[in-house]
């Protein structure tokens, strides 16, 4: 078995390790249950740890993330995820005689900037309206700003009674757009949005109930032989390319170094909503960077099927060579029109 866990943003004071792997090894394998279970879990140990520290960084019941998992066993490919980072499956598909490669979503993004996700919170708190705001723009959670991570105080990584290997973060803000996430428990906590050591920083929002949850949405599918390769990243690379022109890169290029490129190419896109210059983009300053675009996270996972088929005699096993890249706003990308083929 293999998994694969993307977070946003990457340096959230999470658990080192999710524990997919030790439910799934007490369980017998990976279920529902099984991932529902690793996401309760990490959810529980995160709130701990926020009590923790409210007395003194108060602002950290605002912080939260999303969190997508992909995990392979026996054949299956099994994706669950909180938030809007998504996964995408590049599939091998014969047009007319001519092979071809098309996108196939296999997460559902959880942001109210979708109409069918707005009505499904509404629906969830009839007697809490507005519930979804259009502020600025943007659809929002009550129409709040949320707190988000902008940069890693100067200090040494510790180790938490909690089981949290944590650093000391500095807070920007953001728009409240997603509907799950791990964190971000002054939307789901009554103690935290009544917390006056919180509502000093401008969060008193009233709640009826929370309008948040850690509920995953799970899928399961056989993997098959037209089943090329796997995109998980995080939003700030869907914000800029569709699924099918991240399909479109990964085909046409080269493995090494693909997730890299991929996100070379959606800052080029967000250079181009600027009209700005790659280059110049890159000399923007750490902090400002994010009005121009998210951090973004990117995982690339090759299925090779055949290669897998001589190496082990198991049916349906799956190796994945996996190319990760992780960029935010105070690290240089190469423009993708000049990385080597």
């Amino acid at each position: 078995m293999m998994a694969m866990v993307v977070l946003k943003p990457l340096a959230l004071l999470i658990p080192t390790c999710f524990p997919l792997f030790i439910y799934a090894t007490e369980q017998g394998g990976i279920s529902a249950d099984v991932i529902k279970k690793a996401f309760n879990a990490t959810e529980e140990k995160f709130f701990q740890f926020v009590k923790h520290q409210l007395p003194v960084r108060p602002q950290i019941a605002s912080v939260g993330s999303c969190c997508l998992v992909g995990a392979i066993s026996d054949g299956e490919l099994h994706v669950a995820n909180l938030g809007d980072s998504r996964v995408v499956l590049g599939q091998k598909v014969s047009d007319g005689g001519k092979a071809r490669v098309v996108a196939e979503r296999l997460s559902r993004d959880h942001n109210v900037s979708y109409e069918e996700v707005r009505k499904e919170v509404e629906a969830q708190h009839p007697d809490d309206s507005p519930v979804v705001v259009y502020c600025r723009g943007v659809w929002r959670i009550k129409g709040i700003i949320q707190v988000i991570i902008s940069s890693v105080c100067d200090i040494d990584r510790e180790k938490s009674n909690y089981g949290l290997e944590f650093v000391m973060l500095d807070f920007d803000i953001k728009p409240a757009s997603v509907s799950r996430s791990i964190g971000d428990f002054y939307l789901k906590k009554p103690e935290f949005h009544r917390d006056p050591r919180l509502m000093q920083y401008g969060h008193h929002i009233p709640l009826k109930k929370p309008v948040l949850t850690a509920e995953p949405s799970i899928i399961s599918r056989k993997l098959k032989s037209q089943d090329l390769f796997l995109i998980f990243a995080s939003d700030g690379l869907w914000e800029h390319l569709s699924d099918e022109a991240v399909v479109d890169i990964v085909y046409k290029n080269p493995r090494a170094g693909i997730a890299k490129r991929l996100v070379g190419a959606a800052i080029r896109e967000a250079t181009k909503k600027r009209e700005l210059r790659y280059k110049d983009i890159m000399k923007i300053e750490r902090g400002i960077r994010r009005h121009f675009h998210d951090d973004i996270s990117v995982i690339v996972i090759y299925l090779d099927h055949e290669k897998a088929a001589s190496k082990h005699s198991k049916i349906g096993f799956t190796t994945a060579p996996v190319d990760i890249y992780s960029h935010n706003e105070d690290k240089v990308v190469e423009d993708p029109l000049l990385l080597k083929n």
